[in-house]
């Protein structure tokens, strides 16, 4: 397994669709959504959402249509 970035977005959004990419069977992760929570900046910082590189495609596809 591999992991390559899906994109970059709000905590909020990237935690929807990692359940979205879930839910059709992709497993998926965000990345620093806890970053610099301490310091009151954690909105500022986009959340890396990952996904296995042999899914990519079909999760670009998802998010897409979303």
């Amino acid at each position: 397994m591999s992991l390559v970035e899906l994109g970059r977005y709000d905590r909020n959004l990237a935690n929807i669709l990692v359940g979205r990419l879930e839910s059709e069977g992709i497993p998926a992760v965000a990345f620093d959504q806890d970053a610099s929570i301490a310091d009151g900046s954690w909105l500022l910082i986009p959340v890396r959402v990952m996904v296995d590189a042999d899914d990519l495609e079909q999760a670009r596809r998802i998010v897409g249509a979303a």
